[in-house]
């Protein structure tokens, strides 16, 4: 039997994902141990309440509420507290000390990242977060390391499995939004509050820390664009169906070259209309899938559970795997590469195609009027649907598709539209991509 030597692995958390890391650590350790060449001794678990109730039976004796003298005889910490406080506050004190850190921690990588990158490279330690983004899906490694020799052009995620699942439930069954939401509550898909996973704050913290990884830059949270699906009708999903398209909330960063030849960075996060061919469009139900354009590789897409307890430990274990791999060879850890020091362009500076929903007047040189309000504001169209009068008093409802244009001229547009006689409501204005 080879005898490895061990590595001391602190766990901070044992909520549903850090109870199943600590099973797993302590029913697979044979195994491990063989994949890392070190024997992966759990040494500790920090919790607020040593009396609480766990997903798991775990051993006692491992807990206690002594987080910082844990942190100080370990190796590697494992933190999955979540939030900030007092996230933060450990993972820099074992960053500090000289461990290296595994965390699942998106909110605290979103606001704090580059402060916890430049702890680690200080004392040569390293972070891995590959749990943070998108569950069990592996994206973090293959940006970092796999498309490293490559330049990512754009990266388009479903990242939430809370809003998919209701978007999802809409398309698939009609149900309204209220009725998904209530659905997905029910079965443990949402939250009590679940404003974190439909106002779009959660795939926000993801796409920040995706667009710093893959530009190579510093995406702070407060510059990525956020919408939520709270609007989303069962009418606009049922409209986006019938012309060949599926509503999705994306989390998009992508790489720009605004007018003046200027090369930035977009992140940003909203519901969009997918082609209905287009491999993003057919994940359903409470699956992420991150879908990366690169420059050499082409299109490249990963699919799975983006949460769960034991799915989601699964990569804490790949790190864990890592990082005691790491502490076999020596050597100091690899620095996140922040270098470019590209700027991150405003919502408004995005150029998309959009489709829009006019209740207009039916009335001859209507749609005349409402081409040439677009074009005044350099909006091109490109498609026209026209359905006949609605017996409501002469109205109608126009279609429109456009040319890709700036955010900013969309926007003026849309007041310029509300402002004209002709047009009753401007119903619905959603973002075209994958197209």
């Amino acid at each position: 039997m080879i005898e490895y030597r061990n590595v001391r692995v602190a766990l901070l958390g044992a909520g549903s994902v850090g109870s199943q890391v600590a099973r797993l650590l302590l029913e697979h350790g044979d195994e491990l141990a063989s994949r890392a060449g070190a024997g992966l001794e759990l040494v500790g678990i920090a919790v607020r309440d040593l009396d609480a109730q766990r997903d798991v039976d775990l051993p006692r004796e491992l807990f206690t509420t002594d987080a910082g003298s844990l942190i100080l005889g370990a190796d590697i910490v494992v933190e999955l507290i979540g939030g900030i406080e007092p996230a933060r506050t450990l993972v820099l004190q074992a960053l500090q000390s000289g461990a290296d850190v595994v965390t699942g921690n998106k909110a605290l990588l979103a606001t704090h990242g580059p402060e916890l990158f430049a702890a680690a490279e200080q004392v040569g330690a390293q972070l891995y977060y590959e749990a943070a983004v998108a569950g069990a899906i592996p994206i973090i490694r293959p940006l970092h390391d796999s498309l490293a020799g490559d330049r990512i052009v754009r990266i388009m995620g479903i990242v939430n499995g809370t809003t998919n699942f209701i978007l999802d439930l809409m398309d698939r069954e009609g149900a309204t939004f209220d009725d998904a939401l209530a659905t997905a509550t029910e079965l443990g898909y949402a939250e009590a509050d679940p404003t974190a996973d439909i106002e779009g704050y959660d795939a926000a913290q993801k796409a920040a820390i995706l667009a710093s990884l893959a530009f190579h830059t510093s995406v702070p949270l407060v510059a990525v664009h956020r919408e939520g699906i709270t609007s989303v009708t069962i009418e606009q999903v049922r409209a986006a169906r019938k012309a060949g398209y599926v509503v999705k909330i994306l989390a998009t960063c992508e790489r720009l070259t605004d007018e003046n030849g200027v090369e930035g960075v977009s992140a940003r996060v909203y519901p969009a209309l997918v082609p209905d061919t287009h491999p993003l469009a057919s994940v359903h139900g409470a699956k992420n899938a991150v879908f990366v354009e690169a420059e050499a590789a082409g299109d490249l897409m990963f699919y799975g559970a983006g949460a769960g307890g034991v799915e989601t430990a699964s990569a804490v274990l790949g790190d864990l795997v890592s990082a005691a791999r790491r502490h076999v060879i020596g050597g100091p850890g690899v620095a996140e590469s922040t270098q470019s020091a590209l700027p991150v362009f405003p919502i408004g500076a995005v150029r998309t195609s959009y489709q829009i929903t006019l209740h207009v007047t039916d009335a001859p040189g209507v749609l005349s009027t409402v081409a040439g309000v677009l074009a005044a504001h350099g909006v091109s169209v490109e498609t026209v649907e026209q359905s006949s009068a609605h017996g409501d008093g002469g109205t109608a409802t126009l279609v429109i598709g456009t040319h890709e244009a700036r955010e900013a001229d969309l926007a003026d547009t849309v007041v310029a539209l509300r402002g004209d006689d002709v047009v009753a409501e401007v119903a619905s204005v959603l973002r075209v991509v994958g197209a």
